[in-house]
């Protein structure tokens, strides 16, 4: 039985009443926010350098965060280098389960008059929280701190989902493409070039050959992330242009769930579902029942301990093109809440800076996998030394020569679902046209995206 999960970086789990609830809630209480980002922009500097709170009046912050294992250590170690770093802000940082679990716990906070002053955001929330008016315009701060800041210093390739509306909401912080994981000794055992598949249609032959081997190609959850990339890799896009209607079930909106419904009917890959499906596919891998994954370029480091403690060799690739290579950005950014005082905004405002320096950026790369934010990072000794050792680490990175930011269209998060569930129906039942799934799907997404 075929089955499907949210994804990496999809919301899920959440009624749509509640986030309409909240969201009502937001809108009125927003009116009635304390905004004042020049005279924090103007704070800035004193509240990080000595000029408005003593030793022993700490302005006190509350950072909140998604995911555990090494992307916690990471930010908590850095959180505790800031803390040590000055005498004037303390943060406090929170874990919040993964980007769905955070992102309501953050709009229920806000509406509570008691959100954090720093959030994780999940990138295509991002245009969600800043038209509701959850988050902060950084763009005066950024302009004022522009020396400092060097925004120019951010990949480009990464900024594209910082900006809603042309004003910034967020400094690129943890952020990721998927890649392609592979089991090489998997491969050489089964006679395969280990260097891996580079198309679909070499991804299809791989598979029949480790099927005949008695092996698993790939577990995979039907995500709405990688399914984002098959689009692009077939030469579409998923909403239009202006973002008011959905290309799902276009030509190239619809190659990728035929050619999952494909592979999955022949054996090759196992689609599971349900909240565990992720977990699945994870351990499939780690395991060796399944020779290839798709997956964050955040579980590079994670990957290396499990190859070693489970004794087989692995190595990344792009993920296998169609008509061309594709992929879409994901991870989160930092953004600052609206409805804090001068003081909390700017003791905020210096924590992100903090938080996305080269040598931030620098470590918390090499501790996880995560994309190196800043060009200044990529290019230093230290990440340039790591991808010479682990040439892994550096595949997400060439990658994003083909990536493209996520959509951000309010709606989109609801629309996503909409898709979601129509590619689960289709792998689920062979009698459902996926022609006709993605049909009904893109009508009810137009619903929304129109609005």
């Amino acid at each position: 039985m075929f089955l499907i999960q949210g994804g990496f970086v999809m919301r899920k789990g959440k009624t749509r009443s509640l986030l309409t609830l909240v969201l009502g809630m937001t809108v009125l209480l927003s009116a009635c926010g304390t905004e004042s980002g020049g005279n924090a922009a103007t704070n800035a500097a004193g509240a990080a350098g000595g000029n408005s709170a003593s030793p022993e009046e700490k302005v006190q912050i509350k950072y909140w965060y998604a995911y555990g294992d090494k992307t916690e250590e990471a930010k908590q170690e850095l959180v505790k280098r800031f803390n040590e770093s000055q005498d004037k802000i303390e943060v406090v940082a929170e874990y919040q389960g993964n980007y769905n679990d955070l992102h309501a716990k953050v709009q229920a906070a806000f509406a509570a008059n008691d959100a954090p002053a720093v959030s994780d955001l999940e990138i295509s929330s991002t245009g969600t929280f800043a038209r509701y008016g959850m988050i902060t315009d950084l763009t005066a701060l950024a302009e004022q701190d522009k020396d400092q800041l060097q925004m120019d210093d951010f990949n480009p390739g990464l900024m594209g989902n910082a900006y809603v509306d042309g004003k910034l909401y967020g400094l690129p912080f943890m952020r990721s493409t998927p890649i392609m994981y592979m089991n090489v000794t998997m491969l050489e055992e089964a006679g395969l070039d280990p260097a891996g598949p580079k198309t679909w249609d070499e991804f299809e032959e791989y598979g029949k050959v480790l099927k005949a081997k008695g092996k698993t190609a790939m577990t995979m959850p039907a995500d709405i992330w990688y399914y984002e990339g098959l689009v692009a890799q077939s030469g579409g896009q998923v909403l239009t242009d202006d973002g008011k209607a959905g290309l799902f079930n276009s030509p190239e909106g619809v190659a990728p769930v035929e050619f999952w419904k494909k592979l999955a009917s022949q054996g090759i890959i196992k689609i599971p579902v349900g909240d565990e499906a992720g977990a699945t596919a994870d351990k499939d891998w780690a395991n060796q029942a399944s020779a290839f994954r798709f997956g964050s370029t955040a579980g590079v480091a994670g990957a290396i301990e499990i190859s070693k403690g489970n004794n087989f060799e692995f190595t990344t690739a792009f993920m296998p093109a169609n008509k061309s290579y594709g992929v879409p950005t994901g991870g989160c950014q930092l953004v600052i809440t609206s409805k804090l005082s001068d003081e909390e905004k700017a003791a905020a405002w210096e924590f992100l800076k903090f938080m996305t320096t080269t040598e931030s950026t620098t470590y918390q790369s090499k501790h996880t996998g995560y994309l190196p934010t800043r060009i200044s990072a990529l290019e230093s000794e230290e990440l340039q030394s790591l991808y010479k050792e682990y040439p892994q680490y550096k595949v997400a990175v060439d990658q994003l020569a083909y990536a493209r930011p996520r959509p951000m269209e309010t709606a989109y998060p609801e629309v996503a679902k909409i898709v979601k569930s129509a590619i689960e129906k289709t792998l689920l039942d062979p009698k459902v046209s996926v022609q006709d799934a993605m049909d009904e799907a893109n009508e009810k997404a137009n619903a929304l995206l129109s609005k």
